[in-house]
């Protein structure tokens, strides 16, 4: 995965197979508390689909609203959208303008983490098998090693071993993390795993 068609493709991919899935939980199962801490399925999935329902004038007017502070504009939306029918939140996932986005300076690898990340914020707690493609999974644990995007969440990896059991890939040498790709991700980005999904000391 080398360019940006290529990169297009996989964040294309990664939003209508999530829509697919969250497509047919029942209304309860959107009310799971996810991964992002205080956040529902629900908020989630209106925080990572915010392009589908506002355009560029329109975020940026409620970010001059709310000062230029990104994380109150974020959470303000994820508590308001999140209240969406779970039909129109799965309608966004689809919408041909998140298969296209790519957020301000991040570009599609941006856009890839993104949807990856949060995608699975969604779906572990629900226990749904969920696999990311192991190319794509590879695109997005080399961006948030080697290209330094752990630094985002505080996390450092710096003297340890990361070690992906469901493909081949690995980073680093020291103490040993070992999981699957997207559990190794997920501890990356400084998500709390339920107990026995990697092995070793956490990150």
């Amino acid at each position: 995965m080398t360019d940006d068609a290529d990169l297009q493709r996989a964040v294309a991919n990664e939003f209508s197979a999530l829509a697919d899935l969250l497509d047919g939980i029942s209304d309860a199962e959107w009310d799971t508390p996810s991964l992002c801490e205080g956040w529902r399925i629900r908020e989630v999935v209106a925080h990572f689909t915010m392009a589908a329902r506002y355009s560029e004038e329109q975020f940026m007017a409620r970010l001059r609203e709310c000062e230029f502070d990104f994380t109150r504009l974020s959470n303000e939306i994820a508590r308001s959208d999140a209240e969406l029918a779970p039909a129109e939140l799965v309608a966004n996932l689809r919408s041909d303008v998140m298969r296209q986005w790519i957020p301000p300076g991040g570009g599609y690898h941006g856009a890839l983490n993104h949807v990856v990340i949060h995608g699975l914020d969604a779906t572990v707690p629900l226990g749904v098998p969920r696999h990311v493609p192991e190319e794509t999974m590879r695109v997005v644990l080399n961006d948030l090693t080697a290209g330094g995007g752990h630094s985002n969440f505080g996390i450092d990896i710096e003297g340890r071993g990361l070690r992906a059991t469901d493909l081949d890939w690995s980073y680093g040498s020291g103490a040993e993390l070992r999981g699957t790709g997207e559990d190794l991700a997920l501890m990356i980005c400084g998500r709390t795993l339920p107990a026995g999904r990697v092995e070793g000391d956490p990150l």
